[in-house]
């Protein structure tokens, strides 16, 4: 099986020797990617699981038969990093949610900081911002071959996520006037992470203060100032090698 070959989202992997990739990313496979008998494919069901196939037969634009060749099941990290973002205006919080689950987050969980200038409201707008940072997750889970999709969370409060770092084994703060480097910090080998990015505007101190209550640490991420869509990245990133994650 190629390393590159493409993957597609399931309910399920199943367990038979043979299944039909169908609905929105049967469509997907036949009518866009244009997959023909002979070519390879994996299916994941985003939870760790996937299997190895082999296009059998194409049914017009809508419908794949496959053979499964193999399968395997994927556990995730023990240390698993849940990405607190604030909310940021236009197109670069899904940018932020992309390149998170491209470097390896676990969960995120969208924050509504005093100083995001985007706020999501409990009505249909706010369902569809949700919506767009979850199938944000979900495609790039795909593109970088993840067998974990992300879960997007609802969003949040500073004080109700000041209660996740609480329950959280460790929680970084991410400063850029923070004495203290992301380097210096005592990490966990296990349980939640949580790595919390502030808005462009930066974080209040009085939410800074409330999550340092809570239990996070405050630290900077290096020498630049980096914006709020790309360093929870970078971070994650970091992490990777701070860590047992990329070992």
């Amino acid at each position: 099986m190629s390393d590159t070959a493409p993957v597609f989202l399931v309910d399920e992997v199943p367990s038979g020797d043979h299944t039909v990739l169908d609905g929105p990313e049967g469509r997907h496979a036949a009518g866009v990617r244009r997959l023909t008998a002979g070519e390879e494919l994996v299916i994941s069901d985003g939870r760790g699981a996937a299997a190895a196939c082999v296009v059998e037969t194409v049914h017009g634009k809508d419908s794949l038969a496959l053979r499964i060749d193999r399968r395997w099941t994927r556990p995730q990290p023990q240390l698993r990093i849940v990405l607190a973002q604030a909310l940021i205006k236009g197109d670069r919080g899904e940018l932020a949610v992309e390149l998170a689950t491209e470097t390896g987050v676990d969960a995120i969980v969208p924050w509504r900081a005093a100083r995001s200038i985007v706020k999501w409201d409990d009505g249909p707008r706010g369902a569809k911002a949700l919506a767009r940072w979850q199938s944000t997750a979900r495609e790039a889970a795909k593109q970088s071959r993840r067998a974990w999709v992300p879960i997007v969370a609802e969003p949040v409060n500073t004080r109700q996520l000041a209660d996740v770092v609480t329950k959280s084994a460790a929680a970084v703060v991410l400063d850029a006037a923070a004495r203290t480097g992301l380097g210096d910090l005592e990490l966990p080998a296990e349980g939640d992470l949580v790595l919390v990015v502030g808005p462009e505007g930066g974080i209040s101190e009085s939410e800074s203060a409330t999550l340092r209550s809570a239990g996070a640490q405050v630290a900077r991420l290096g020498p630049t100032v980096l914006r709020a869509s790309t360093a929870a990245a970078v971070a994650i990133a970091a992490l990777g090698v701070l860590t047992p994650r990329w070992r």
